[in-house]
């Protein structure tokens, strides 16, 4: 006899879980399926994101960076450092730490909201009167049966062609995060956000990182002054950047990866290292999902097909996060989810593609909103930018990283705000007034005139935003 369920979420990473938590707070009997194991078999919610993505990541990003401020930087503060060394195993275990308290913390967040949880691997078994059979692949084999079903099985890392992860020496965004001890010499194919960042995590901690991007400039989605900016840090730091390179074979072996490359030259170059990390993007996860059971439509490229709303073409049958269209963010999932909830509901969730932030948790940190200088260029329309460098502003010179800036896109007509882009310290935190502005539709010069805590970061937002009509105060 299978388990009847109003809401069944296939998935429990960020849109997954945040999915079944709302729809349960609206009243609904939720069950929620995710496979994901610890290292002692049990239930490791929080998907890609929380186990192999974004709060791993960051916790090394933090280590390596605690690690190069005490060797480089402490000094300048009166603070001697004499036998500095880094162990990477007490490294890896802390940040093994910090995801299973993520991972324990979905699971309370379960039991508090009463979402009935099951581990295994849930596939589509067929449409019934009541919804949709939903079976549960694992340890404990169970039979769910829901009339809504939100899909939100994620993503996996792309591999190179020829050159499948062993995440041994080929490595995915999984393997990287277990390296346990640095590499020599470290080649990453591909310069976005994964390689950028653990490319910084290793070359902070003494490895040769040569990055290898077959793209002509450096970060295309990135407004192309902030890009620019990012790079000549990144050149600073010693990170070698190869653009517009073509890859050809690539050989791994026991003692590392030799990978025949040609340079934007047409020159060919060999390139031999210890680990090679390949992020060039990732492939929606419907593998194994039991779609072709129920007639659930996926495109070419294995996505799920949905409209505006996250419905698929069957009747009660949602999608979100990385395995529909639109940006593979975590937190454009969950708001997805949180939308999808409210849906079923008879609610008007809501999602703004528009306003979703963008980070890069390198140092310096990346971090966006709106509309490039480029595409505001491409489609003709009318605005006005400005521009205020970190290194004007007063609380940036006390945390000794002046590094970047703050630009402002805006409407030459109206003064809306039609994009904000930083480079520099806490971009990550900075971006959140852009995002609440363009919400409310702001204007720059509304920014301009609410005061700012000095001294603070925030100011050189504020700043920008005053330089948008050439009237900066401290420039």
């Amino acid at each position: 006899m299978s388990k009847q369920f109003d809401v069944i979420v296939v998935g429990g990473g960020p849109g997954g879980y945040v999915a079944a938590i709302r729809a349960a707070q609206l009243g609904f009997n939720v069950a929620c399926i995710d496979e994901w194991k610890n290292a002692k078999g049990g239930p490791a919610l929080g998907g890609t994101c929380t186990n192999i993505g974004c709060i791993p990541s960051k916790a090394l990003l933090q280590s390596s960076e605690n690690y190069d401020q005490a060797g480089h930087h402490f000094a300048d503060h009166g603070i001697a450092i004499k036998g500095l060394a880094m162990d990477v195993a007490t490294m890896l275990g802390r940040k093994d730490a910090v995801v299973k308290q993520n991972n324990d913390g979905i699971l309370y967040l379960f039991k508090k909201n009463k979402v009935t949880f099951f581990h295994g691997r849930g596939s589509f078994v067929k449409a019934t009167d009541a919804g949709y059979e939903i079976g549960v692949a694992g340890s404990a084999p169970d039979s769910l049966v829901g009339k809504h079903v939100v899909v939100a099985t994620g993503s996996n890392a792309r591999a190179l062609p020829g050159a499948p992860f062993d995440e041994e020496v080929i490595l995915s965004n999984d393997g990287a995060l277990r390296v346990g001890a640095v590499p020599a010499k470290l080649g990453l194919i591909g310069s976005g956000v994964i390689g950028l960042e653990m490319g910084s995590v290793w070359r902070r901690l003494g490895s040769d990182v040569t990055v290898l991007e077959a793209l002509p400039t450096f970060l295309g989605a990135v407004d192309e002054q902030i890009a620019r900016e990012a790079k000549k840090a990144f050149d600073k730091q010693g990170l070698k950047i190869e653009l517009g390179v073509k890859v050809g074979e690539v050989k791994s072996g026991k003692k590392g990866v030799s990978v025949a490359w040609t340079n934007a030259k047409g020159e060919a170059q060999t390139l031999v290292v210890d680990k090679l990390i390949v992020s060039i993007g990732r492939v929606p996860n419907t593998v194994g999902l039991g779609a072709d059971a129920v007639g659930l439509k996926i495109d070419g490229r294995g996505a799920i097909v949905v409209d505006d709303d996250c419905k698929t073409n069957l009747p009660n049958v949602w999608a979100i996060g990385d395995v529909v269209r639109g940006p593979m963010l975590a937190h454009k999932a969950e708001e997805e989810g949180v939308a999808v909830a409210e849906r079923i509901a008879g609610q008007h969730g809501h999602v703004n593609f528009n306003t979703v932030p963008w980070v890069i948790y390198t140092s310096p940190e990346i971090a966006w909103v709106g509309q490039t200088e480029q595409q505001l260029k491409s489609a003709g329309r009318a605005y006005k930018a400005g521009t205020f460098p970190f290194m004007a502003n007063g609380r940036a010179r006390a945390l000794g990283d002046t590094t970047g800036m703050v630009k402002f896109l805006a409407d030459a007509t109206t003064d809306e705000i039609l994009g904000v882009h930083i480079v520099g310290p806490q971009a990550s935190e900075l971006i959140a007034e852009a995002v609440v502005a363009m919400e409310f539709r702001a204007s720059s010069e509304d920014i301009a005139r609410i005061c700012h805590a000095h001294p603070s970061l925030s100011e050189a937002t504020k700043e920008a935003a005053l330089a948008v009509e050439k009237r900066t105060l401290n420039f």
